[in-house]
């Protein structure tokens, strides 16, 4: 597996350029349904699609186009410039997988790779980055991805299995109502029911 977390080469832009979150299967491993997974930081495809394709552009031949499914990117430009070229960008709803970027290279090939959604947690990210990368698993991005929300519920998922079990009267009793000096059993409200 090869895992880049790069960042721009010069010290002022390391300030202002996040780190690239990328893991790449090896040029010499078996063809998968993907050849690594990508963690943008934002849905932001304008803005994220520069950086990856700055560090893909040397390994896998100039990127000229990308295609997407628009469920997860909320704004979808035509083209977006990148680093000495122009990247046509695509976007396919029923045919493609909404977890998945379509790369194609001129001349050269094709390249699909996993995105991580910005909000993962890096827990969760770690573990989609490494078993996208297996060449052992023949898992599609969606499928990596529902795997990794049972392997690795959210806090919201636990809050909501809280609520539930605190619904159903799981919560643990509180303690009794101390006593006073001198009483019998517990002090209470009195019942506003009794005497009518």
């Amino acid at each position: 597996m090869t895992t880049l977390l790069l960042s721009a080469p010069t010290a002022e832009d390391r300030t202002t350029t996040p780190l690239l979150r990328l893991s790449l299967a090896p040029l010499d491993t078996a063809p998968a349904l993907l050849d690594g997974a990508w963690w943008p930081h934002s849905r932001d495809l304008a803005s994220e699609l520069p950086l990856l394709t700055t560090v893909l552009d040397p390994l896998w031949g100039r990127i000229t186009r990308v295609a997407v499914n628009p469920t997860h990117w909320p704004v979808l430009p035509r083209k977006v410039p990148v680093t000495g070229h122009v990247v046509g960008v695509g976007w396919f709803k029923a045919e493609q997988d909404p977890h998945k970027l379509l790369l194609l290279s001129y001349n050269i090939g094709r390249w699909d790779l996993l995105v991580i959604p910005p909000q993962t947690p890096p827990a969760t990210a770690a573990w989609l980055m490494a078993a996208a990368v297996d060449p052992l698993r023949t898992d599609t991005a969606g499928q990596l991805m529902q795997e990794a929300a049972l392997l690795y519920p959210s806090a919201d998922a636990d809050q909501a299995q809280q609520a539930v079990w605190d619904a159903e009267g799981g919560r643990v009793p509180r303690p009794a109502a101390p006593l006073l000096p001198g009483a019998r059993g517990p002090v209470t409200a009195p019942d506003s029911t009794k005497g009518r």
